[in-house]
């Protein structure tokens, strides 16, 4: 009797005798019994040690078209040491499992499954319509009969070509299971479809199941312990999507493959428990799971360009913008000069009716001149006084301190005592140094941040060069924490537009640098003509601080484009670190501004902002439901606190030595017990009183709710300080008399708008490296601006361009006292 294409029906397989007991085989105690098969016909039968059945199937394969073909088993049988063995033999490929199915899962769990069902790979073929042949060998080495129902299908809808493209929305839904785990269909690239975005979707978080892209090869790797030995997969809950590029695959289409796992600890769910016995398999549950599938096509090139276009347009356009308002500072700039010498010269006029006027060079008087008149006391604006408010004195010399106010000692600290410690301080008592000294002084804090700069981006952009390497290597994309379904690839980039949106950090913070840059050419420009008004009026300028606070700006947006090439656990510092230098360097200049002289060097800033780094990488690693830790935190958190309110109020004049329990006793004796009286420097005792207030409340909410963002909470903290620090700021600005002008005024409405707007933007919460990959993915969400960008990137721009306007208000909020000697410049 011969079979198809001429074959003995007897005639055993030879790669089927490798398969048996050698013994078995050559005394010829087989039976092998072959039959015609039907494909959709249920074939219940049995096997045993002596008797081997094989089904033969054919079908109709065509060069252009795709057929899925399914076989599905159920042994009826309790064999779980004798299983039955299920061979199927095609063209190209074989493809072998037993029945009941033992998965294994963590720790070696075992689970066992009665019905299998495997998609078969088709093998491609050269001819127009060919006639193909696979055969079904079923086998035991049980003595007993072992009972089992097989059954060979077509599947539907096998290629997924014109699903989302023809039908928008349009999905293909299915049941998978671990035991079914060839779930897996075709999609091919159709013409000008250059990029597609492949979707999953499911109602249940669980079972866990993992999603794999794979190029059309046999065999298709479509269980739990291989799925991850071939192209890109990531795990899945409730949602999941893989962009795929067509230069990627050279077939122009690929496989889309579903399995379901074992176990749901990939996917952030329980582990079953232990089973009594070693051998003894794990009660799986039910474990099936319903999912949708849609294939769209992804953002065409034109996307990119309009996404950069958009990038450089918004960015430039500042740099315009800034080179408008310099051009109306400059038309401005005669009559303020002209007011500002005025003023100065009659400061200086104590007999009253004197008329000065100020004219531009080369004009006879009367002609572009500005004329003031002085009164019997000097009224100007730049006189102002608060004994109404405050009662305090006023000084009428150039420096308020002269050598009659104080001991002339040999020794420094006796000089600084003495100053430092009077009840009411004006910026000259706090700009005595040098100014060269002190120029040197606050450049260190630009040259160090460039040094750690270099040596900080250098490492971190070689590792994430190395982070991404691995993920186009290994196609494990758990490992990177993006938002996948406005995730765009560019090159080797899996989400160029999370890159891209960090542009405007780097454009930002140059512009600042460029600004600060013409501010101290011209200020050097006045020092060279000895204009008085440069050394004798306004807020000492120093430059070092502005320096150091643009590069971080741009250093901020490198390292975060860094991040973002593969946001993980392992690189978050790499988003937070400058973060904290600007918060830090920030209220560094808020301070320097009115306190020159007693300002922190950079190295032991750098040393601080060092240690609060340091915190950070703990706190995350070690910090999350760490009681210790917490406890730890929170006592050196108010210490920190404490420490830094002395040196605040007593502006550096105090020592931390072994007598200081000794001096805290007598002040306690003397100021609350023996006599009660209130503080010597009152508004900074309100400030340092709210500002140990929020530090011990955000204490105790560290310590009794434990965030599990630890990074996000250590910059709340510096955020708060600094907010608190430029409200005191400015409210006490009001109050010395002193105003706002229009640009700083400007500065800080816009700002706070645009941080309203980007705050809201940063809690959407597209991703999250302290859940599971998987459970990460369900915050994901589509673009929201181009078709390109996500809340994240908002988040980017909106940030940047209030960072800069932060910055902005900082160089400008102080220009209203370009005119005012320093010896009327309060001290708060």
């Amino acid at each position: 009797m011969l079979g198809p294409q001429g074959a003995p029906r007897l005639l055993l397989p030879p790669l089927l005798l490798l398969l048996l007991p050698g013994s078995e085989a050559a005394a010829g105690k087989k039976t092998v019994v072959q039959k015609e098969a039907d494909f959709d016909k249920p074939y219940t039968d049995a096997v045993n040690g002596e008797l081997l059945n094989i089904y033969a199937f054919n079908h109709t394969v065509t060069r252009n078209a795709t057929e899925g073909v399914r076989v599905s088993v159920n042994v009826l049988s309790e064999l779980k040491e004798t299983p039955v063995l299920f061979v199927v033999r095609q063209k190209e490929a074989v493809v072998s499992f037993q029945v009941p199915l033992i998965l294994r899962g963590l720790y070696q769990r075992k689970y066992l499954y009665q019905d299998v069902s495997r998609t078969l790979c088709q093998p491609q073929t050269k001819s127009e319509v060919e006639m193909q042949f696979f055969y079904v060998d079923v086998s035991t080495l049980s003595v007993s009969n072992a009972s089992y129902q097989l059954q060979v299908t077509r599947v539907d809808n096998f290629v997924v070509l014109g699903w989302a493209l023809r039908l928008p929305g349009a999905a293909c839904g299915f049941l998978t299971s671990p035991s079914s785990p060839g779930q897996y269909f075709k999609y091919e690239f159709p013409e000008g479809v250059d990029s597609v975005i492949v979707k999953v979707t499911s109602a249940m978080a669980f079972p866990c199941s993992v999603i794999s892209i794979q190029d059309i090869l046999c065999p298709v790797y479509d269980l739990d312990n291989n799925v991850a030995f071939i192209g890109m997969y990531q795990t899945m809950t409730k949602k999941a999507a893989i962009t795929v590029q067509k230069k990627d695959f050279p077939s122009h289409s690929f496989y889309v493959v579903v399995v379901v796992k074992t176990e749901d600890q990939a996917c952030g769910g329980p582990l079953h428990y232990y089973p009594f016995s070693k051998d003894e398999p794990v009660d799986q549950g039910n474990r099936q799971k319903t999912l949708d599938v849609v294939v769209s096509p992804a953002v065409t090139s034109q996307a990119y360009v309009s996404g950069m276009l958009f990038c450089l347009g918004v960015f430039l356009s500042f740099y315009v913008l800034t080179v408008l308002i310099a051009c109306w500072e400059n038309w401005r700039h005669l009559p303020k000069t002209k007011l500002c010498w005025a003023e100065f010269i009659l400061l200086h006029t104590h007999t009253p009716g004197v008329r000065v006027c100020v004219c531009a060079p080369g004009r006879p008087a009367g002609h572009a001149c500005l004329c003031l008149v002085s009164h019997a006391a000097p009224s100007l604006s730049t006189d102002r006084s608060l004994e109404n408010m405050a009662g305090r004195p006023r000084l009428d010399s150039l420096s308020s301190v002269e050598e009659d106010d104080y001991d002339t000692l040999a020794d420094i600290d006796s000089d600084k005592n003495v100053i430092r410690t009077k009840q009411y301080l004006y910026v000259a008592d706090l700009a005595r140094k040098d100014k060269r000294v002190l120029r040197k002084k606050y450049q260190i804090y630009f040259w160090n941040i460039a040094t750690i700069a270099v040596f900080y981006a250098l490492p971190v952009i070689q590792l994430v060069i190395t982070y991404q390497t691995v993920v186009n290597v290994t196609g494990n994309q758990d490992i990177c924490y993006y938002n996948f379904l406005c995730a765009h690839p560019l090159g080797n980039l899996s989400a160029f537009n999370n890159i891209l949106s960090n542009m405007g950090y780097i454009l930002l913070g140059l512009l600042f640098l460029l600004i600060i840059l013409q501010r101290e050419i011209n200020y050097n420009r006045a020092l060279m003509r000895n204009d008085l008004q440069a050394v004798e009026c306004g807020i000492p300028k120093h430059f070092g601080l502005f320096y150091a606070m643009g590069t971080a700006l741009m250093m901020e947006g490198l390292l975060s484009a860094c991040y973002h090439v593969c946001p993980n656990y392992t690189n978050f510092q790499f988003d937070t670190s400058f973060m904290y230098m600007i918060a830090g360097l920030c209220m560094l200049k808020l301070y320097q501004k009115r306190h020159p002289d007693i300002n922190a060097s950079a190295y032991s800033a750098y040393a601080c902002l060092a240690i609060v780094i340091f915190f950070s990488v703990v706190g995350v690693v070690f910090g999350k439901g760490n009681t210790a830790f917490w406890i730890v935190f929170s006592v050196i958190h108010i210490l920190s606190t404490l420490l830094l309110s002395t040196q605040l109020y007593y502006m550096g004049r105090w020592k931390l030595d072994s007598g200081i329990p000794r001096r805290i006793l007598h002040v306690l004796y003397t100021d609350c017990i023996r006599q009660c009286s209130g503080p010597m420097y009152v508004d900074r005792m309100v400030l340092l009183v709210m500002g140990n207030v929020i530090n011990w409340s955000l204490a105790a909410y560290g310590l009794i709710m434990r965030p599990n963002d630890f990074a996000s909470y250590l910059l709340a903290i510096g955020i708060c300080n600094l907010l608190l620090y430029f409200a005191f700021y400015i409210i006490m600005k009001l109050r010395s008399g002193e105003r706002l002008k229009l640009i700083p005024l400007l500065c800080i409405v816009c700002t706070s708008v645009v941080w309203g707007f980007a705050l809201y933007f940063f809690f959407q919460g597209l991703s999250t490296w302290q859940k599971t990959p998987a459970e990460s993915r369900e915050h994901n969400r589509d673009c929201i601006l181009l078709d390109f960008f996500d809340d994240h990137d908002v988040w980017h721009f909106l940030s940047s361009i209030a960072m800069f306007g932060s910055f902005l208000v900082l160089l400008t909020l102080d220009d209203d006292l370009d005119c005012v000697q320093r010896d009327k410049i309060y001290v708060f």
